[in-house]
């Protein structure tokens, strides 16, 4: 690393680099840096620096990058060598086909969160009441009401997560109002149609374990749920006996040992629960029916 500002060596800075150099560099630095998938982060985070698609760098290989994107594109290198995810550099993910705004504040939506939207679709009519617990970025109460047609209520402990979630309801169109609110406490008893959730489930004693661009670039608030990793679903469940309506249902995010303990928690007044699994076999989304 050179010392002016910490960016990797693309080349020297007298020289014009081209957009297939930058490209081959950015792979190699990437690559003996230890980054998963070298070429492909490269090429992200070289769209990002340009402001092009993928397709500009093969369809205009030879053309030289200007000083700001070189600056640009080594910054972006040397944040991802140390760790950050490449979601909050470009601060953008894509999540059940459309693009969502990211930022540190939130989670970023992962492929198997899918899988609990999917599910939920199942549920959702179009006069359903409808809530997103713990919504982070948005992108599963924003899935479900563009999905639908039909108007979703979000809440988040978080202001800053709350904040960025409005902002891609407002870019994307979606018909979603947004409450600062813990678990289940903004609503009225038996107002409720459908809860959504993919809560905290991340065990404490987890943590040193996890991947350093998960362990120490994400949120905490957002990744634990307490010692087992479990407690927020009690509370869901147990404020779920409160707001939803008789035969109105829970679809949450499963961890991938939360199945057995999860299912435990629930009572006599249930019934109808089911987990799907995600493509990796894991049970994903877990699916119950208040009887009262």
């Amino acid at each position: 690393m050179p010392a002016d500002g910490g960016f990797p060596i693309l080349t020297p800075r007298f020289s014009i680099l081209s957009v297939r150099e930058a490209l081959e560099q950015g792979t190699r630095i990437l690559e003996e840096g230890g980054v998963a998938v070298p070429r492909l982060t490269s090429e992200v985070l070289l769209c990002h620096a340009l402001g092009k698609e993928k397709t500009y760098l093969y369809s205009h290989p030879d053309v030289p990058l200007t000083e700001l994107a070189w600056i640009h594109f080594g910054r972006y290198l040397n944040e991802r060598l140390q760790g950050k995810p490449t979601q909050y550099i470009t601060r953008r993910q894509e999540f059940y086909s459309r693009e969502f705004r990211v930022s540190p504040d939130v989670l970023i939506p992962r492929p198997e969160t899918e899988h609990v939207v999917e599910t939920a679709l199942r549920f959702l009519g179009p006069e359903s009441k409808v809530a997103d617990i713990g919504c982070g970025s948005g992108a599963i109460a924003v899935s479900l009401s563009l999905e639908r047609g039909v108007a979703v209520c979000a809440t988040d402990i978080s202001t800053r997560a709350i904040a960025v979630a409005r902002d891609n309801a407002s870019r994307l169109g979606a018909r979603v109002a947004f409450a600062v609110a813990d678990v289940l406490d903004a609503f009225r008893p038996r107002s409720l149609d459908l809860i959504v959730s993919n809560p905290p489930y991340v065990a404490l004693d987890e943590k040193p374990s996890m991947q350093r661009e998960v362990r120490d670039f994400e949120p905490e608030i957002a990744l634990y749920g307490g010692e087992s990793g479990n407690e927020i679903y009690r509370r869901l469940i147990e404020g779920a006996e409160r707001v939803l309506v008789p035969g109105g249902r829970i679809v949450f995010e499963l961890g991938w040992r939360s199945l057995d303990p999860v299912r435990a928690m629930f009572g006599p007044r249930w019934s109808e629960i089911d987990a799907a699994a995600d493509l990796s076999g894991i049970p994903r989304a877990l699916t119950a029916r208040y009887d009262e």
